[in-house]
Parts: C-alpha cells; sequence; structure tokens
C-alpha cells in the first residue's frame, strides 16, 4: 500500500481522484471491517464448550455484533454527510481496534458480549468506505467502483467464515478476535497515509440530521422498497449464517468449526456476483435484478428443507449448492438496491445508505436471534422454513403494484 498517494491534506476530493491503489484501499478496509461481524458465527460450538455457557446464550454474541452495527448504520453513519468522512473512518477504526481487542482478552460471556456490541458499532465504518468510493469515482465509473468495493465487502462477510473456522480450530478462539486487531490496525495505517479529506456536504446539526433520515424515508418511495425488500431478505440469510455452525457440530453431521467456516468459500461465489450484477442492472434495469436475486435465494431456500432426509454427503452437497445460490441471490439483490437508492440524492449519500443498511441489519439482527430460537425448538426446518418465508415477502415487496402505493 506504500504506492497510495499521501494526500490525505487535500480537502475537497474531485471525483476522479481515486487510483487503483486506494480503490484497492477501500475494498481491502471495507472487507476485513464488515468481516467482523461474522468471525464469531464458526465459533459458537467451540465458545459454547470454552466459555462455559449454553448455545442459546451463545447465539447471543452474533445477535448483539448485528444489533450494534444497526445502531451504528443508524446513529454513527450519517455524520458522513456532516463531518470529514476521513476522521470518521480513523475514529471507528480505533474504536474497533480497541473492541477486537478487548474481545480477546475477554474473562468470560459478558465481556465477550459487551465487546460485541462495541465491534458492531464501530465496525459500520465499512459502510464510510463505500460512499468515499462513490464521491472519489468518476460519474461514467461509479457504477463499477461501488461494485468493486462491495466485492471486498462481501468477500470479507464470506471469507471472515473461512479464515474464523480455521483459525478457532488450530489456534483457538481468542487468536481470532486477535488477527483481527492485528488486520484492523494495518487498515488504519493505509487509511491515514492514503486516503484524502472529504468536503462536508451539509450543515445540519446532529438532531436535524438524524431527522432528515425519516424525512428521505418518506420522500422516496424506491428507499422504502428496497430498505423493506432487503432487510426481509436479510432475515434468512443472517438465520442460515448463524445457527449453520451450531448445526453442523451438534447435527447429524458432527463437524467442527473448520468445516462450518469452510462453507463460505461456497458463499464468497456470491460476492463475485457484485461487478456482474451491477452491469446487469445498467443492460436490463434494477427491477429486474432485484427479482432475479430474490428468486434464487427463495430457490435455493427451499431446497434446505430437504437436508434432513438425505445421507450425509448428499446433504453437505446440497448445502453447498445452496450456499453459492442463495449468497448469488443475496448479493445481485443488494448492488441492484444500492443502484436505485445511490442515485436518489447524491449530495445525502451517507444517509440513504444509512438507512438502507439499517433496514438490512435489523433483519440480520433479527434472523440471527430467530433463527437460534427456532434451531433449538423445531430443528432445521424451522430455520429453513424462515429463510424461505421472509424471501417469499421480499419478492412480493419487489412485485407489489406500484398503483397500490407501497411506492
Amino acid at each position: 500500500m506504500t504506492d497510495i498517494p499521501l494526500s490525505h491534506s487535500q480537502t475537497s476530493p474531485h471525483s476522479g481522484s481515486l487510483s487503483p491503489a486506494l480503490l484497492g484501499l477501500l475494498a481491502t478496509g471495507a472487507g476485513l471491517s464488515v468481516a467482523n461481524l461474522y468471525y464469531s458465527q464458526p465459533l459458537l460450538g467451540t465458545l459454547a464448550s470454552a466459555l462455559p455457557a449454553p448455545a442459546a446464550d451463545v447465539g447471543l454474541i452474533p445477535t448483539l455484533t448485528q444489533l450494534g452495527y444497526a445502531l451504528g448504520l443508524l446513529l454513527l453513519t450519517p455524520l458522513g454527510d456532516r463531518f470529514d468522512r476521513r476522521r470518521i473512518i480513523l475514529a471507528k477504526l480505533a474504536v474497533l481496534l480497541l473492541a477486537l481487542l478487548g474481545a480477546s482478552l475477554a474473562p468470560g460471556l459478558h465481556g465477550l458480549l459487551v465487546a460485541s456490541l462495541v465491534t458492531g458499532l464501530a465496525a459500520t465504518v465499512a459502510q464510510d468506505l463505500v460512499p468515499a468510493a462513490a464521491t472519489l469515482a468518476p460519474p461514467a465509473e461509479r457504477g463499477r467502483i461501488v461494485g468493486t468495493v462491495m466485492t471486498g465487502l462481501l468477500l470479507g462477510i464470506l471469507l471472515s467464515r473461512v479464515v474464523s473456522g480455521l483459525v478457532g480450530e488450530w489456534l483457538g478462539w481468542r487468536a481470532v478476535y486477535l488477527f483481527a486487531a492485528l488486520s484492523i490496525a494495518a487498515i488504519a495505517v493505509a487509511v491515514w497515509r492514503g486516503l484524502p479529506a472529504f468536503a462536508t456536504t451539509t450543515r445540519l446539526s446532529y438532531p436535524a440530521l438524524l431527522g432528515s433520515l425519516g424525512a428521505l424515508w418518506r420522500q422516496h418511495a424506491a428507499l422504502r422498497r428496497a430498505t423493506l425488500a432487503q432487510g426481509l431478505l436479510s432475515v434468512g440469510f443472517s438465520a442460515f449464517w448463524s445457527t449453520l455452525a451450531l448445526y453442523l457440530h451438534a447435527g447429524p453431521f458432527q463437524l467442527g468449526s473448520a468445516a462450518a467456516g469452510a462453507f463460505g468459500l461456497a458463499g464468497a461465489a456470491g460476492a463475485l456476483a457484485a461487478p456482474w450484477a451491477g452491469r446487469l442492472a445498467d443492460r436490463h434495469g434494477s427491477e429486474w435484478v432485484t427479482r432475479l436475486g430474490i428468486g434464487l435465494a427463495a430457490t435455493a431456500f427451499a431446497s434446505l428443507l430437504l437436508l434432513p432426509w438425505l445421507p450425509g454427503v448428499a446433504g453437505l452437497v446440497l448445502l453447498a449448492l445452496a450456499t453459492v445460490v442463495f449468497d448469488l441471490g443475496v448479493q445481485a439483490t443488494l448492488i441492484a438496491h444500492q443502484a436505485q437508492v445511490y442515485g436518489l440524492e447524491p449530495e445525502a449519500r451517507s444517509r440513504l445508505n444509512a438507512v438502507l443498511f439499517t433496514g438490512m441489519f435489523i433483519g440480520m439482527a433479527s434472523g440471527a436471534a430467530l433463527g437460534s430460537l427456532l434451531l433449538a425448538h423445531l430443528g432445521w426446518n424451522g430455520v429453513a422454513g424462515l429463510a424461505l418465508a421472509t424471501a417469499l415477502l421480499a419478492l412480493a415487496v419487489r412485485l407489489w403494484p406500484a398503483r397500490l402505493r407501497l411506492e
């Protein structure tokens, strides 16, 4: 990263000032930041044994992390329109580093839960890096560049489970959080050296800034529809990933955290859909892409209902294939929704992004909580049924006629 220009003294970056090295930094930073939301998921079985704590209580770790992220999106991300985005990014990275170090040293479940909540709040730095890329990008290349940063972000989501599962299996769960802290420290140094300062786009006070989120919600039907559909789809996405490690660990497969994390490799194929989905949206329209993506996710979730009746190897193959398909569908839908939302008001891009991702991660937190509850009481088909139902509701939102005033 040493070839990134040391341009942080710049106060108003212009579109087109985004070098390949800086684009790589933004994509890497987004991926490593958001990965912290998911490191715990393959470790849940290990954590339940190591702390020790009941599986239901350990399931609160990803739930609080997602809840912290949703709160951070709502309360902190809008600040990117009001203050220098570079300073906000650096401050969040510092808090994230401290939270991860705290998690690695946590003496028990309660300390880990507090660290997880703070980690979620600070990990919203990923959603400051995406608008930063959109601001620096030439208008003609904005879709491609945002797609590239989102590819980094989505790869971070999916590969985080692989890294966490392997490191947790070999070195223990504390090593996972220590590795995460070191990666964030490296990104913070690179951002301090390479990211320019940003001009503010509004002088609203903080209360007025938060109040404007409601105004944007009321003003833009496309924002309401995108947020609701993506939030519903995220319920099933999170329910699956939040329960997979427990299902593989205690279910018929009897597999460890490394195997659970390895499913992130299958899901990583979906992250590669980001640039592809952007090009399809340009060619066929973003509405077409959202319906296609949700349809793919619903089909994959429906196939998971067959899992309890399949023998071991066949079940694992189905699980891997379904993971590829639903991750592809969820990520393609997200890119299409971002294309719709980012074009509404460029000067309010951070706030529009905050609304969209707040809805998405409220869905994530709900899915994590409901998934753990359903797995405990109804088994795997309870989780798969929830994922299918919420995907079908998301599809209904996208198919709902505009004349009926959903939009």
